[in-house]
């Protein structure tokens, strides 16, 4: 199990100034599959890795970039389908596991800038998760992220991340008709070692609201009725969990884009 626990962003900030750009794209490259999102038009691409159409292999492999070749000719078909080839006045956002490496954030980014985008944003899965479950209050929040080969337990505190876990192993780990009981036991030693190191009763606020599902593991009723039952709360599923992230990195993308858009308007500063 990895974790952090800094209390900053992970990143650089999702609202600087992006003059000139009016069209975009979200992409959540995941360890099984990597979807596309756009605005206006919604998911556009929801692409199985290893499934020939860009090689037999799997670029992405515990959430690490292990064939940036092949998984940088991905994006390139994606972005063509999604948007054409002229790309200079597009901005692309990309999530990434929260304890993604510098080795995997810089490899996403010089993708992304291969692209021809005249701008790329690279954040963390949980804060795109985070926009998608909406503000409800605000507070603490507790994002479970249950993919086929990692499980991400992420605590945000004000759009901070105070403290994250991964664990390397997920749902495709499971032989066929396995019950999912090495998920749902890494969820909770995730969330016990973090109930250890809370000194401000951030993670008993977050529980309290509900930790919230994301992922294609949080379609299968027994991992969410176990994890409920194990932690002792209700949890929140947020609707279609497999695409939470893309559509919450779609979000931020399209609050990019409006605000782009406000400044380039004549009399508004920029």
């Amino acid at each position: 199990m990895r974790s952090v626990r800094d209390g900053r962003r992970q990143d650089r900030s999702v609202h600087p100034h992006h003059r000139g750009v009016a069209r975009g794209l979200a992409l959540d490259l995941g360890s099984s599959r990597t979807r596309a999102w756009v605005p206006g038009r919604g998911v556009v691409a929801d692409t199985a890795h290893g499934n020939g159409e860009y090689g037999h292999g799997r670029p992405v492999r515990r959430g690490r970039i292990v064939d940036p070749e092949s998984c940088g000719r991905m994006l390139a078909r994606i972005a063509d389908r999604a948007l054409g080839e002229r790309r200079e006045d597009m901005v692309v956002v990309l999530s990434h596991p929260v304890l993604a490496g510098p080795g995997h954030r810089t490899a996403a980014r010089e993708m992304l800038r291969a692209l021809g985008a005249s701008d790329v944003i690279v954040l963390d899965s949980a804060r795109a998760a985070a926009a998608c479950a909406g503000p409800e209050g605000g507070g603490p929040l507790l994002v479970v992220d249950l993919g086929a080969e990692l499980t991400e337990v992420t605590l945000l505190v004000d759009g901070l991340v105070r403290d994250a876990r991964l664990a390397e192993t997920g749902l495709s780990d499971l032989e066929p008709g396995e019950p999912p009981a090495a998920v749902v036991r890494a969820v909770l030693d995730m969330v016990m070692a973090m109930w250890r190191q809370d000194r401000h009763g951030a993670l008993l606020g977050a529980l309290r609201r509900g930790p919230s599902l994301v992922g294609g593991g949080a379609l299968d009723p027994g991992v969410t009725h176990r994890i409920a039952v194990r932690l002792g709360v209700p949890v929140r599923l947020l609707d279609d969990p497999a695409t939470a992230v893309v559509r919450g990195a779609g979000l931020i993308l399209g609050s990019v884009l409006r605000h782009a858009t406000a400044t380039a308007l004549p009399g508004r500063s920029r």
